[in-house]
């Protein structure tokens, strides 16, 4: 018999973990637009306010006058431009890494490392609360996949020690997504020199907004010239650079191996050139904006100091991602309506892509928000709370 997806459906609803899609009109901004009505809004992950950015939007024009608007074929066919190569020899020497290679999203990198270098023989050592993404691909490898307690790296010494496999891979978010807390690069570095594997580093939330110039969690150029064999660093290029896309970083043999045996590269059409060559732009506006992440510096004090006080918890972060832990799913779509109706946008964050039990507003600063924001978000709570 069929599954009933619709009783399955209300059945979400019930139990709060029903996803809606909003509409928005208009560009991403702290300000937007759904069905006719104004919000303030602390949801998305475009970190230093570029996604609008009149450069961008020049460049973008300028790339299509250029390249074009599609690529036409995959980067192994003929849709392997001048853009691509150009931007792929600009990230790598703005990340300290021998080459890089462009992909269409973080997603498709990160399964495409994994199920490239990982099979049977192998062993995945992963963080707990790693992105989907990572958690898939390791699925996919086939290889045995070992999960440790979040940033319990005893524990995943321990596992080092004792599980034997042809090939290792400890595999980590840089800043995880839900909570905003950082993994420690400097000492699974040395666990990958100890016991001889290779650390993949999702960096989706550090590139552009940790680091100098913004050049992400890669914390000292001369440790990671002395750990290029071991690391493999991926980042994406729609959140902080405020465009699209996503790449990794590594030895030149390490992309090699990708370009002959990554299916996610080899198999899909490249990205537009268009966005390569705006991506260009971007890079050159991450760099020279260091007066927008001291503005995040600030704006992460401004809300932690005005929220201290609430009844829900304020996870610990440095990170533009300030999780306020709530609980229950429905108490966190709760908060999430409440505040709506204030002209509020914070997004209710419920299982499965955070633990039961660990239901939480995901709050998002941008550069691009003031400091008025914070304060209307913060009055906005503190009225829900009752305090």
């Amino acid at each position: 018999m069929l599954p009933d997806l619709a009783e399955a459906l209300q059945q979400r609803r019930q139990e709060g973990l029903y996803r809606f899609r909003q509409v928005l009109e208009g560009p991403q901004s702290p300000r937007v637009t759904i069905d006719g009505r104004d919000f303030l809004a602390f949801c998305s992950n475009d970190y230093l306010g570029l996604a609008n950015h009149p450069a961008l939007i020049e460049a973008v024009a300028a790339g299509a006058q250029r390249y074009g608007v599609g690529s036409g074929a995959s980067h192994l066919i003929s849709g392997h431009s001048r853009a691509h190569h150009e931007l792929e020899e600009a990230l790598a020497e703005f990340v300290g890494l021998p080459r890089t290679l462009l992909f269409s999203t973080g997603y498709m990198a990160n399964m495409a490392v994994v199920t490239a270098l990982m099979g049977r023989e192998d062993a995945i050592f992963a963080d707990r609360l790693n992105h989907a993404s990572l958690n898939d691909a390791a699925l996919l490898s086939r290889a045995r996949f070992i999960r440790y307690p979040h940033l319990d790296l005893v524990t995943l010494e321990k596992q080092l020690k004792t599980i034997q496999a042809r090939r290792r891979l400890i595999v980590t978010d840089a800043v995880f997504s839900m909570d905003g807390d950082r993994a420690p690069v400097a000492e699974l570095l040395a666990l990958c020199q100890r016991f001889d594997a290779w650390l993949l580093l999702d960096d989706a939330h550090g590139f552009g907004v940790l680091g100098e110039q913004g050049k992400g969690s890669l914390y000292d150029p001369q440790e990671v010239e002395r750990n290029v064999p071991h690391l493999i660093y991926m980042a994406t290029l729609g959140k902080a650079a405020g465009v699209s896309g996503a790449f990794v970083a590594a030895q030149a043999s390490m992309i090699e191996t990708l370009i002959q045996h990554s299916r996610t590269y080899g198999y899909t059409t490249a990205a537009a050139p268009l966005l390569a060559h705006a991506l260009l732009t971007s890079l050159q506006l991450i760099s020279q904006g260091v007066w927008r992440r001291e503005r995040l510096v600030q704006l992460i004090e401004q809300l932690r100091q005005k929220l201290q006080s609430l009844p829900w918890q304020l996870l610990l972060s440095d990170t533009p991602i300030q999780p306020l832990l709530v609980g229950g799913s429905r108490e966190a779509v709760r908060l999430d309506q409440a505040l709506r109706e204030r002209g509020i946008w914070v997004p209710a964050i419920r299982p499965p892509t955070v633990p039961q039990g660990m239901a939480r507003l995901r709050i998002s600063l941008s550069a691009a928000h003031a400091g008025e924001d914070v304060d209307q978000l913060s009055a906005a709570l503190h009225d829900l709370a009752g305090c």
